[in-house]
């Protein structure tokens, strides 16, 4: 499985087509994370801001129709994570059946994400 962040309403947003973040326009990929750890670092350093729940879809790389490559992170990684960490960028919109669950970021009062839990 590979990890990808996005708050809930973007991912109920048009749920009869594939996904497609803002980030496949701009950055011509869906920005994905290895694991658990790195998708909390991840959290930290771009998310905290983002209101209401966050959401964290976990992708079964093989079910993709899209190309996925694992690459270094550019320019650096998010604090806390090894330069050496590879990061799964999607090339293409991310068909739904590929989305084999949904976890949900659990976050502190200062909005730092703390834990990945069972969206309930």
């Amino acid at each position: 499985m590979i990890y990808h962040l996005v708050p809930l309403d973007d991912w109920l947003h048009e749920p009869d087509r594939p996904y497609a973040p803002a980030s496949l326009a701009t950055d011509g990929f869906v920005h994905c994370s290895p694991d658990e750890a790195v998708t909390l670092a991840v959290a930290n350093a771009f998310y905290r801001q983002v209101a209401g729940p966050l959401m964290v879809l976990l992708i079964d790389e093989d079910a993709l129709d899209a190309e996925v490559r694992w690459e270094a992170a550019d320019p650096a990684p998010p604090p806390g994570v090894s330069d050496s960490t590879r990061f799964p960028h999607v090339y293409g919109r991310v068909n739904r059946s590929a989305v084999a669950g949904m976890l949900e970021v659990r976050r502190g009062p200062d909005g730092s994400a703390e834990a990945l839990a069972l969206w309930s």
